[in-house]
C-alpha cells in the first residue's frame, strides 16, 4: 500500500506540488461559481479532531466536504477517548479504519506529527502551536486573486513571530515572494525557522524597526495578539502596541498594498477598525477562500 499524502506544513512539500494544489483550488472555486456540480469524494468521510476552539476551520472544511460529495464526522476530546487517555497512536489506527482523511486542529504540533505516523491515511494539518498552513494557502490565493503572482512581491508581517509568522516564512521560501517581519525582539519567529528560510535561499528578514519592514510593501499582515494556544500576560501587549496595523502604517505600503488577518480579529488591538473594515482590507475574501484552498488540498491528499 502506498504511502497517504500527509497535508502537515507548507515546508514540507516541494513548490511544484504547492502550486498545483492552488490552482486545483482556483479551479474547484471556478466550477462553484459556475453552479457546476464536482463531487469526487462522493462516499469519501473526513474526520476532524478538535483540540482547539474554531470558526473557520470546522466550517470551511465541513462545507468544502459536503461540496466535493462527500462527508466529515467531528471529534472533541470531550467526546472521545482522546480526552481520557487513550494514545495519539491509538486513535490513529482505529480512526484510519473508519474514514478516508484526518484533520487535525491541536495546540501540540507533536501530536499532529504522532497521528501522520501512525495513520495510515492522510492527515491534515488545520492548526497547531506551530503553524498554520491550510491559513497561508488560502491567504496566497487571495494575495494573487487581487495583486496577481505572488513571486518576487513584498508581504509585510506586523507583530508576534507566532504559527502564522512560522508559516508565512515557509511560503516566502516556496512560493518566491519577499518577506518582512516585523516583531519585537522578544517575540521574534523560532531561530531554527529563520536558518532554514536563509539556508533554502528565501528572502525572508526580521526586524524590531516596524517602519522599515513594511515600506514599500504589497500585503501587511497581522494577527492576534495572544494566540489562543498561548497565555503570555499583558506584557505582550506592551511590546506590541508599536506594531498595530492602523491607516498611518498602512500608509508606507504601496498605494495599492492590501491588508491580510487570518481571524478572529480585535479591532483597537493588532489592527484598527478603519483598515480591517475599510477598502484595502481583503478579510473576508481571504475568511472565504479557506473554504476553496481546503478542497484543493482535500483533493490532493485523496488523488482526485
Amino acid at each position: 500500500m502506498s504511502e497517504p499524502r500527509h497535508f502537515l506544513d507548507i515546508d514540507a512539500l516541494d513548490s511544484a506540488t504547492l502550486r498545483g494544489i492552488l490552482e486545483h483550488a482556483v479551479e474547484i472555486k471556478r466550477r462553484l461559481g459556475a453552479g457546476e456540480r464536482w463531487r469526487p469524494l462522493d462516499g469519501r468521510t473526513l474526520g476532524m479532531i478538535f483540540e482547539a476552539p474554531s470558526t473557520r476551520t470546522r466550517v470551511s472544511f465541513e462545507v468544502g466536504m459536503s461540496q466535493l460529495g462527500g462527508h466529515t464526522v467531528m471529534l472533541s476530546p470531550a467526546d472521545t477517548h482522546l480526552g481520557r487517555g487513550e494514545s495519539i497512536a491509538d486513535t490513529a489506527r482505529v480512526l484510519s479504519r473508519y474514514v478516508d482523511v484526518l484533520m487535525i486542529r491541536t495546540t501540540s504540533h507533536d501530536k499532529l506529527l504522532e497521528l501522520a505516523r501512525h495513520a495510515s491515511v492522510p492527515v491534515i494539518n488545520g492548526l497547531t502551536d506551530r503553524t498554520h498552513p491550510c491559513q497561508l494557502m488560502a491567504d496566497v490565493m487571495t494575495f494573487e486573486e487581487h495583486l496577481g503572482p505572488i513571486a518576487g512581491k513584498a508581504v509585510a508581517w506586523a507583530g508576534d513571530g507566532n504559527n502564522m509568522a512560522v508559516s508565512w516564512i515557509h511560503a516566502a521560501v516556496r512560493f518566491g515572494f519577499r518577506l518582512r517581519l516585523a516583531c519585537p525582539d522578544a517575540l521574534r519567529p523560532p531561530a531554527e525557522v529563520l536558518a532554514w528560510a536563509v539556508e533554502s535561499g528565501g528572502d525572508v528578514a526580521v526586524s524590531d524597526d516596524v517602519e522599515a519592514m513594511v515600506s514599500g510593501a504589497d500585503c501587511i499582515c497581522a494577527d492576534t495578539w495572544v494566540s489562543m494556544s498561548t497565555e503570555r500576560g499583558d506584557v505582550n501587549e506592551r511590546l506590541l502596541e508599536p506594531y498595530r496595523v492602523d491607516d498611518r502604517m498602512m500608509g508606507l505600503g504601496k498605494p495599492d498594498a492590501i491588508f491580510m488577518h487570518c481571524l478572529p480579529a480585535y479591532r483597537g488591538r493588532e489592527v484598527t477598525a478603519s483598515v480591517i473594515d475599510g477598502p484595502r482590507s481583503v478579510v473576508w475574501d481571504e475568511a472565504e477562500n479557506r473554504l476553496h484552498a481546503q478542497k484543493g488540498i482535500l483533493a490532493w491528499c485523496l488523488g482526485v
